[in-house]
Parts: C-alpha cells; sequence; structure tokens
C-alpha cells in the first residue's frame, strides 16, 4: 500500500539530512550562496552590450569649420575617453592593427568646402572587426554624432522632418534594466542545477549511498527529499536577486508577483529534475559539476539572453523551446518593465510546467536505476 511505501516521518528526517549536509559542507556552501549574490552585482556592470571608455583615432585632412566641429563633438562625447589624432593613414592603420583604438575617423580634404556648396560631406571610418559587436555600436554612435552635425549644417528650411523615437518600457535606455532580470534567472538556473547535482554524487563519495540502498526508504521519499532542498534554496535566491533588482538597482517592478513566485517555483523544479538526472549518472561531485556547466552553459546561449531565438536555425529554435529558462526569462523580463498580462504569462507558464513534469519523471527513472 501507498503508506506502507512513502513515510512522512522518514521524508522529514531525509530532508533534515539533505539540507545539513549543504549546509555543513563546505564546498557546497560556498558553490550555492556566495557566487550567485556577488556575481548578480559584478555582472550587473560588467555585463553589457554598451560601449564605453573606448579610443578613437582621427586622422583629419581638412583644416575647415565642420571638420573641426565634428572633431570637437567627438571630443565631448562621453562614451570616448580619448581621441587620438594622427597624421597618416598608415598610422591609422596601425593603431586599429595594435587594438588601441577601436574605431578611426579619416576625414578629407575636402570634407567642409563640400558641406559649405551644399553638398554631403564624407568621412571614412574604419573598425576593428575583432570586436564586431563593440565596433558596430561604435559606428552607430558616431553615425548619430555625424548626423548632428549635418542638421546644423543644412538651413532649417531644408532640413528633413526628425523622427522622434520613444522607448515604450525602457524611456532612458538603461542597459541594466534588461541585464538584471536576466541574469536572475541565469544564477538561480545554476544555483538549483549545483545543488541537485551534488546531491547523490555526494552520497556516493562520502560513502553513505550504500546505506541509502539497504534503508526502508522509498524511491520517491529519496527523490522528494532531494528535491525540496534545492526548491527552496533556488527560490529563495531568486526571491533575493529579485529583491536586489527592486531595491538596489531601482528596476520597476510593474507585473504581477504571485505570477512570478509561481513561474519562480516551477523554472526550478525543472532545473531540480535536470539536476537529479546528472547526479545519478555522476560518481563523484566533480564529474557532478563538470556536467552541470556541460548543461547549464549551452542552456544560457540558447535562451534567447544574448541572442534572440528567432535567429537562431529553425531546429535550434524547436530545441530552446525544451529549455525552461527561455520561457522563464519571457516571463521574469517582462514582469519586470512590461507589466505582462496574465494571459501572456500562463503562455509561457505551461511550457514550464510541461519541462518540469518531464524533467522530474525522467529523473524518477534514472534515480529508480541506480537504487536498483
Amino acid at each position: 500500500m501507498w503508506t506502507s511505501a512513502f513515510s512522512f516521518t522518514r521524508l522529514r528526517a531525509q530532508f533534515i539530512k539533505e539540507v545539513l549536509s549543504v549546509l555543513r559542507d563546505p564546498r557546497s556552501r560556498m558553490v550555492v550562496f556566495v557566487p550567485p549574490i556577488l556575481q548578480l552585482l559584478v555582472f550587473a556592470f560588467a555585463a553589457t552590450l554598451e560601449v564605453h571608455n573606448v579610443d578613437i583615432a582621427v586622422y583629419n585632412q581638412d583644416a575647415g569649420r565642420w571638420s573641426h566641429e565634428l572633431v570637437q563633438r567627438l571630443d565631448s562625447a562621453r562614451f570616448i575617453t580619448h581621441v587620438r589624432h594622427v597624421d597618416s593613414q598608415r598610422q591609422l592603420h596601425e593603431m586599429i592593427d595594435r587594438g588601441e583604438v577601436i574605431a578611426a575617423l579619416a576625414i578629407p580634404v575636402d570634407f567642409s568646402r563640400t558641406i559649405a556648396a551644399g553638398g554631403s560631406g564624407k568621412a571614412q571610418v574604419v573598425v576593428d572587426g575583432r570586436r564586431s559587436n563593440s565596433g558596430q555600436i561604435t559606428v552607430a554612435y558616431l553615425s548619430t554624432i555625424a548626423a548632428d552635425v549635418g542638421a546644423e549644417a543644412v538651413p532649417d528650411a531644408q532640413a528633413p522632418t526628425p523622427v522622434v523615437v520613444r522607448h515604450w518600457f525602457n524611456p532612458n535606455l538603461i542597459y541594466r534594466w534588461f541585464i538584471v532580470p536576466g541574469l536572475t534567472g541565469i544564477l538561480a538556473l545554476f544555483s538549483a542545477l549545483l545543488i541537485t547535482s551534488l546531491s547523490i554524487a555526494r552520497e556516493r563519495e562520502l560513502g553513505t549511498f550504500d546505506q541509502l540502498l539497504v534503508s526502508p526508504t522509498s524511491t520517491p521519499e529519496i527523490i522528494i527529499s532531494k528535491s525540496l532542498p534545492a526548491l527552496a534554496i533556488g527560490t529563495l535566491l531568486g526571491l533575493s536577486m529579485i529583491s536586489v533588482g527592486v531595491f538596489l538597482f531601482g528596476i520597476p517592478f510593474t507585473g504581477s508577483f504571485a505570477l512570478l513566485l509561481v513561474s519562480l517555483v516551477l523554472f526550478i523544479l525543472s532545473v531540480v529534475g535536470i539536476g537529479l538526472m546528472i547526479s545519478a549518472v555522476s560518481m563523484t561531485q566533480q564529474q557532478a559539476i563538470l556536467g552541470a556547466f556541460a548543461i547549464g552553459v549551452p542552456a544560457v546561449l540558447m535562451s534567447g539572453f544574448a541572442t534572440p531565438v528567432e535567429n537562431m536555425p529553425l531546429v535550434l529554435q524547436w530545441l530552446a523551446q525544451a529549455i525552461p529558462l527561455t520561457h522563464f526569462l519571457i516571463i521574469v523580463e517582462g514582469s519586470f518593465l512590461k507589466a505582462m498580462p496574465p494571459g501572456d504569462i500562463l503562455a509561457s507558464l505551461w511550457p514550464l510546467a510541461a519541462i518540469a513534469l518531464t524533467t522530474l519523471t525522467m529523473a524518477t527513472v534514472f534515480v529508480r536505476g541506480r537504487l536498483q
């Protein structure tokens, strides 16, 4: 009968043992609690696609007004640390080759004269292709500065009607408002994954796994007892990082906290199932940690955190839908800035529930196979 196979007393004892194992083991305690908060504080400033503190080389062959105005605008630009003036095209190319500047601007001799005659002055921009993403953003910044100079040079009567851009959910384009909610999901993923990956592997390494095999504890009790600590700790860490985002970084939270909490619990449950499968096939804690990162890093890269899922090949888009982080990022980022409606949250919530059910079922099969 179910009552003979399942005991809440044994389950409680197993749960307490698992929690104490995590808290008493210095390795587990260090891996689980310290890095997530530190990484959130560091990555919130380091993990950014914005371009700051870069050097630009300028080869100005023109002595006219508009080339001088363009160089002055570059000098006062906040994203540029130094504007390095060179005397030849060769020096300009050498600075790019040595990586001393991210981009270089070559202004021709007739730049100001062409603008004064009513034409469109042209300047060459050379970009360091080794830093392609930062280079493209730098070019966009330089294009904006050049457009401002062009707008000043063109008489008002001939100036085109400007396009007014309004950024709907992040009006000041504060990149931290985007990065911190995403980091919350990523760090919660690795925390829950490492806790569960180490659980059974730690039993084997300490020599207590054989005792577990001969104990009256049933397979459901073992799975639940090893899942609950990761669920509790992962949820607590996730809520802590959400609080840091709201109260420390001042990110507006406009969505439903209740729906976000449900989403976080389902997300952690789905990750717990993956961690239990890794732990079941790992013989040592080192193998479990390597397995967790082997699963976690591709999951982050394919989740849409850094690049849109729609840009990936069709096969990878299908695979991304099986990654729990893909759906949780939609929910957590939408809850912070967009006040995502409940219907849209449920559209990403039911895949999380399906993934959690699948991974926990597979984990049960893996663990049962190891216990037999």
